[in-house]
């Protein structure tokens, strides 16, 4: 008898299992349950917090920059970026990191004096994060989990997030902000659909 129970449930799940309402769900949910960059935060080099859902729906740029690098000058570059693509919605977001060759040891005060006094940086600057590895900031381990093959190497590595809050292009440490590729991608992405 007790048999018999057990396989009267077994068929009710198996046949409850199959049913087309139950079939179908986990593939209307995944999608939605996807992150995006906007499920992310950064603590602000000088307190509060850098919000990527705030900026939902425009082109954020993340890079991971260090004040005592061969890249550093690349700071020029991405104030360039800034002005001219800032009234067209692009946030740029600044992430010292100390993480390649111990190039970003200093204090906020020393990152804020070569990023704002020697470069003018008038973009948003992050508190020092971690962006390679197990201890790696969240917002990095998910674009490494997203493009497993275009993690940062060095210093200066560029994500750009799409409108829709994915990753619509990567670009490595040797490719200047200014250059063409990058300002491609960011006007395609700071364009308003018609």
């Amino acid at each position: 008898m007790r048999r018999l129970d057990r396989r009267h449930v077994l068929a009710l799940i198996a046949g409850g299992l199959t049913t087309p309402a139950l079939a179908q769900e986990p593939k209307t949910e995944a999608p939605m349950s996807r992150l995006t960059a906007y499920a992310f935060s950064f603590a602000q080099l000088d307190g509060g917090e850098i919000r990527l859902a705030d900026f939902a729906g425009k082109p954020i740029l993340v890079v991971n920059t260090a004040s005592l690098c061969g890249y550093t000058p690349q700071y020029t570059g991405l104030q360039e970026l800034w002005t001219r693509f800032h009234d067209r919605g692009l946030m740029i977001v600044g992430v010292p990191s100390n993480d390649f060759g111990g190039q970003e040891p200093g204090t906020a005060a020393d990152i804020k004096e070569t990023a704002n006094h020697q470069y003018g940086v008038t973009f948003p600057l992050a508190a020092k994060a971690v962006v390679k590895g197990p201890s790696a900031h969240p917002f990095y381990k998910w674009a490494a989990a997203e493009r497993p093959l275009e993690t940062p190497r060095w210093n200066f590595h560029k994500y750009l997030i799409g409108r829709d809050g994915r990753i619509a292009a990567v670009f490595s440490t040797q490719t200047e902000p200014t250059d063409s590729k990058v300002i491609a991608a960011i006007a395609r992405e700071t364009q308003h659909p018609e």
